[in-house]
């Protein structure tokens, strides 16, 4: 049985001729009849009883009609579902990003797919990177924007790359800190520390390392938090001293209310941002609208950061000496 055969039951039922039945299915009326004829057979009961040239539905036809009426709309539906998918105006779509990220980009991204797709249904996570990773596996998501290293040798997962993200240590505009030069580990640690929760594992270690700290890290930070408008209130209103991206950051230098401070070392930890999907996933329209939000996005922080974030100065090679008090911090 098949939705044609359906059709032309129903044209026969609403018509009361298999001859104007015929005309309107654009069949011949031996056609017709056999199309009839094997729908019977499947279903293994007369729909019709044949009397003075005429067909006049039995009691299994009547009772039939209405579910048969179900399965040609439900049909026609499911391709106009479909349809409207392939133009980007139904369906579901899922994803995330870090909390520096979803700072700036998450509701005008939010907004626009609203606007442009008000049948589309959205979810969204802010977490880690290993934390969305995670998520995406399990399929709970259709992609995020996170650290491109993650699945750098992970031949089920697909990445874009699409920033590549400096950091620094940052604070108000006027802490005692601001235009001193080349500030140590240690002037830092004379000030709380605030650690960024979304910030994942081999950031920490980079950044271990690089300044002789003892792990875990976060027993260095009087706070940890993974809301970057928490962290940034703590920032402006304290002198408390934040490591950063140029992304989380870039507005509030802009602002003037944030400043990037000189550090020796300075916090040269390489990090590349991206679209993160599985492979061998069609994109729907949906997703390919999303990933033209946020290439557009990560192009205007690019053009902003580049006029608005110092320059990064070249890392200086410590002396011994130097190399023996960074290594004794805690």
């Amino acid at each position: 049985m098949n939705t044609r055969q359906l059709r032309h039951f129903l044209a026969v039922m609403d018509l009361g001729s298999l001859s104007a039945a015929a005309e309107v299915v654009h069949l011949s009326l031996p056609a017709l009849s056999r199309s009839l004829r094997s729908l019977e057979d499947e279903l293994r009961v007369p729909l019709f009883d044949r009397q003075d040239r005429r067909l006049r539905p039995t009691p299994y036809a009547l009772v039939y009609a209405e579910r048969a009426r179900r399965i040609v709309f439900d049909e026609k539906e499911g391709a106009r579902t479909l349809s409207l998918m392939r133009a980007g105006e139904l369906g579901s779509l899922h994803f995330g990003m870090g909390s520096s990220i979803a700072r700036t980009l998450m509701a005008p991204m939010l907004l626009q797919l609203l606007s442009d797709t008000p049948g589309l249904s959205l979810g969204t996570a802010v977490h880690s990177t290993d934390t969305l990773l995670a998520a995406l596996r399990r399929e709970e998501l259709d992609f995020f924007i996170g650290d491109i290293d993650s699945v750098a040798h992970d031949t089920e997962m697909r990445a874009e790359p699409i920033y590549d993200c400096t950091f620094g240590w940052f604070a108000r505009r006027g802490h005692p800190l601001d235009g001193q030069a080349s500030v140590g580990i240690d002037a830092l640690k004379a000030y709380p520390l605030i650690g960024a929760g979304y910030a994942g594992q081999p950031l920490f270690d980079k950044m271990a390392a690089l300044y002789g700290l003892s792990m875990p890290l976060q027993d260095h930070f009087a706070v940890s938090t993974n809301d970057v408008s928490t962290m940034l209130t703590l920032l402006t209103s304290s002198d408390a001293i934040a490591p950063g991206t140029d992304v989380s950051m870039v507005a509030d230098l802009r602002k003037g209310v944030v400043v990037k401070l000189d550090v020796d070392p300075p916090l040269d930890i390489q990090l590349t941002l991206g679209i993160i999907e599985r492979a061998g996933r069609t994109r729907v329209p949906a997703v390919e609208r999303a990933f033209g939000i946020i290439r557009a996005h990560f192009a205007a922080v690019a053009e902003e950061a580049a006029q608005h974030m110092p320059p990064a100065k070249p890392r200086r090679t410590a002396s011994p000496g130097r190399r023996r008090r960074l290594s004794g911090g805690t």
